[in-house]
């Protein structure tokens, strides 16, 4: 089985081209941080490069910008080449079947928007945490009764995740024959 999926974020902004045949492809390079750290105690990077194909690409390139945060699943492609020294030069890469994008339009413009104001990247971008937990993880201190997801019931919660289904605390009827699994 070749199946590779990632969740990163964009080094650069996606290259859209098109073939002779007027197929769309897309290429772009991802930063994916390592889960463990170091001998000094820092997060390892790897970057890894892909290529995004047909209508797919041209979503891809429309909706992304260097620094959006995305999940890419596919398979992993080897090919090689000779270069003009006469040296056989390999290219691993992953060739994307789908993606999901994992921050919001606001999130994303605000992400731009700072960059664009201080002239640079935010070095911290890369390893920014989501603006808001979808769970509602709890903390120790509140009182989760009638939540059957563990969040609390503030207004203020509800606010901040005004897009969340489940922020409101309200219980949700589904039963077995209703799961696909």
């Amino acid at each position: 089985m070749n199946r590779v999926v990632l969740v990163g974020r964009l080094v650069r902004d996606v290259e859209l081209r098109y073939t002779q045949s007027g197929t769309a492809v897309a290429s772009f390079s991802v930063a994916v941080d390592r889960r463990r750290t170091n001998q000094n105690g820092e997060r390892e990077t790897d970057f890894i490069n892909a290529t995004i194909w047909s209508k797919a690409a041209e979503n891809f390139a429309n909706f992304t910008s260097k620094g959006s945060r995305v999940a890419i699943d596919g398979r992993l492609q080897t090919s090689s080449y000779q270069n003009q020294q006469g040296q056989t030069v390999y290219r691993t890469e992953v060739i994307v079947e789908n993606f999901d994008l994992l921050e919001t339009r606001a999130e994303s413009e605000a992400r731009r928007s700072s960059a664009g104001n201080n002239g640079n990247s935010n070095q911290n971008s890369f390893n920014a945490a989501p603006a808001g937990n979808p769970f509602g993880t709890p903390n120790n201190n509140e009182n989760n009764s009638g939540n059957v997801f563990g969040g609390n019931n503030n207004s203020s919660t509800n606010a901040s995740n005004n897009n969340d289904p489940f922020a409101g605390g309200q219980e949700i009827d589904i039963s077995d024959d209703d799961l696909p699994f």
